[in-house]
């Protein structure tokens, strides 16, 4: 094995199961969550020798993310044997767990190299958080909920899309209604838009509600529209869920079964090689039987 091939083992996590691979992985995972829990101290009023340390802390964590970024981006030719060496470093760079990890290192780098303002750095300093999807490489509960809804993408998609569209007509519904009763209210369709987002989710802030009649109607249809449809995604990824952990406990059981017909059919190898040892242990004591009773019987002849 190449050194290539050992720092890829190292770095994936599907795939290294030596103990270098595990210590890799429980440092990126500390990494990740100090970083991400750095970034609600910083918001508190602590001391100078304090807030010097956790620089200091995130100049060695992006390091370390940076240069774990760059070993998997140079081994990426591996994990995409059919793809050609510069085009599966493509490949890999615009894969989404390859932009997140790009992502959590720009916040570090790009202040270095371009003129920011303060603003612009406290929305690069926000950009950290976005570590925290890094841990999808690493816990299995988000990797599969992850697979979940990319399976189920196309019904979640549509399901999306009749929830924007009942937002939609439910903006324009109650703008109609509500407007010349409450024009400073309702100034607008996207007055009416908040109220729908609001209303569909169940929040009601209460800021914008309707006085009108009509408009209470159409309110009390809608929010008990949005529940249901709001309750549509939840069902398609809890079932996408429920299927998977049944294929899993299926796989699961059929290896396990498999390793009870290996079993039996290792202890059945056994007893047959038991067999055959004590067959092939009684043919050479009749062979030295048989052996010795020819020596006695030449000599016998021989007197």
């Amino acid at each position: 094995m190449t050194i290539r091939q050992k720092i890829f083992e190292i770095v994936q996590p599907d795939r290294g199961q030596s103990p270098a691979s595990r210590i890799f992985d429980w440092t990126i995972t500390i990494l990740i969550l100090l970083s991400v829990v750095s970034v609600f101290i910083i918001t508190f009023d602590l001391p100078r020798p304090f807030m010097r340390s956790l620089f200091i802390f995130e100049q060695v964590a992006s390091a370390i993310f940076t240069i774990e970024y760059i070993l998997r981006l140079a081994t990426a030719d591996l994990l995409y044997p059919e793809s050609g060496a510069i085009r599966a470093r493509v490949r890999y760079f615009f894969s989404p767990m390859a932009l997140i990890d790009l992502a959590a290192i720009l916040p570090f780098w790009l202040p270095m190299f371009l003129p920011c303002s303060m603003l612009a750095l406290r929305a690069l300093w926000l950009f950290r958080l976005l570590r925290i999807f890094k841990l999808n490489r690493y816990c299995e509960a988000l990797s599969s909920v992850g697979e979940v809804l990319a399976e189920r993408k196309r019904e979640l998609l549509g399901s999306l899309f009749s929830v924007v569209l009942m937002m939609l007509v439910s903006s324009l519904l109650m703008y109609s209604a509500e407007h010349d009763a409450q024009p400073e209210v309702f100034r607008n369709a996207f007055s009416g838009l908040w109220w729908a987002v609001c209303t569909v989710t169940t929040i009601g802030y209460g800021d914008i509600y309707p006085v009108t009649v009509v408009g209470r109607l159409l309110g009390a249809f809608i929010a008990i529209s949005g529940i249901a449809a709001l309750a549509i995604p939840t069902g398609i990824v809890s079932a996408g869920l429920t299927e998977r952990l049944s294929r899993e406990a299926r796989v699961e059981q059929e290896l396990r079964r498999q390793r009870n017909v290996d079993d039996a059919h290792g202890e059945e190898l056994a007893r047959q090689r038991g067999k055959d040892d004590d067959h092939d242990r009684i043919l050479r004591e009749h062979g030295e039987l048989l052996k010795a009773i020819s020596e006695k019987l030449d000599k016998l002849s021989s007197h």
